[in-house]
């Protein structure tokens, strides 16, 4: 990338070049893609859905997972402007000096599968990363087609982690970012990853409740999943990127097929995430989640559920998508300000 490094912007304790960036500002907006590429400050605008917008510009991107509810928000991610945009073949990017958005999407039928079509993807993107001037990944999302089919270490979940697992290398092992891999409905087989990346590292959170992901047993595959519960950006004030969360406690899950005790669980794991964190205030109008349901009939539960406790002011997309274990009905991940 041609970024340059102003190291005297945006940070505190210079002498020991601890970067303190300005937050992210990442919200939902029901407002036309092409009028918010207009905006210099602009870093990426993620839409959902078949009939989400298709721009050819590296700031835009079309998530093939459809809304619960039509006329779905666009996401929008807004930094200290100038952003600039980059494209090298299947990666494109788009960055200012402290942040950058990237993607990858790899046809699976191009490389034999969706382990090798991973494993390419973490190798661009741990190439990427090396010649980035924001090199430190904070987030990641991760989505493919039928995540759940196929049986033991031939569930295309399973696949996918193996071939991240050999794309990443140990060059994450210390620092893995936060991360969610939700499956997709639209018969395409390609990976799609893309990711928030800074000059300054975050720090990564595990939950208390939880097995760190990177330590699952065998059971679950011949490679664990690599990422962090959570990640504390390195902002001056506080800012939590929440991992893709269901109702795993160690390492099992829980309650099968009961979507209201699964997602009782789930905000448990969020609340304990949260105190590990250091976060006192949850879910309110200045943060922004999503909630992934596999089946429509849990759509009323779930949403009448999380209104009731977190108000109209919680910033919420609730999206159809499968999650990575077949037995869980309800995922839940976010960004979370203090």
């Amino acid at each position: 990338m041609e970024y340059v490094v102003q190291p005297e912007l945006n940070v505190r304790n210079a002498g020991s070049s601890t970067y303190v960036l300005e937050p992210m500002r990442m919200y939902y907006a029901q407002t036309s893609v092409e009028s918010l590429l207009t905006d210099s400050d602009v870093l990426a605008v993620i839409g959902f859905g078949a009939n989400a917008a298709r721009v050819d510009d590296p700031r835009c991107l079309r998530v093939g997972l459809e809304p619960v509810f039509k006329n779905a928000p666009v996401e929008v991610w807004r930094v200290r402007g100038p952003v600039r945009t980059h494209r090298d073949g299947p990666v494109a990017w788009s960055g200012n000096q402290d942040y950058a958005f990237g993607r990858i999407e790899l046809a699976e039928a191009d490389f034999g599968g969706v382990a090798a079509a991973a494993q390419h993807a973490y190798e661009m993107l741990k190439s990427w990363c090396r010649s980035s001037a924001t090199p430190h990944l904070l987030r990641i999302w991760n989505y493919l087609d039928a995540i759940n089919l196929g049986h033991g270490d031939d569930e295309r979940y399973r696949q996918f982690c193996s071939g991240r697992a050999a794309g990443m290398g140990s060059d994450f092992v210390s620092t893995y970012p936060a991360a969610t891999a939700i499956g997709v409905r639209d018969g395409r087989r390609v990976v799609q990853i893309y990711w928030l990346a800074a000059r300054a590292p975050g720090k990564p959170v595990e939950n208390p409740r939880q097995i760190s992901a990177w330590r699952y047993p065998r059971c679950y595959g011949p490679a664990a999943p690599g990422f962090a519960r959570g990640m504390r950006a390195p902002t001056s004030s506080p800012q939590l990127f929440v991992s893709g969360t269901a109702a795993v406690v160690g390492h099992a899950s829980h309650h099968a097929n009961d979507c209201a005790a699964q997602l009782a669980e789930t905000l448990a794991n969020l609340d304990s995430l949260m105190a590990a964190a250091q976060f006192a205030a949850q879910f309110g109008s200045e943060s922004l989640w999503k909630v992934y349901l596999r089946r429509d009939a849990d759509v009323r539960i779930v949403e009448s559920s999380l209104r009731a406790r977190f108000g109209d002011e919680m910033s919420l997309l609730l999206l159809h998508g499968d999650i990575c274990r077949a037995e869980l009905l309800v995922e839940i991940d976010g960004v979370q300000n203090g």
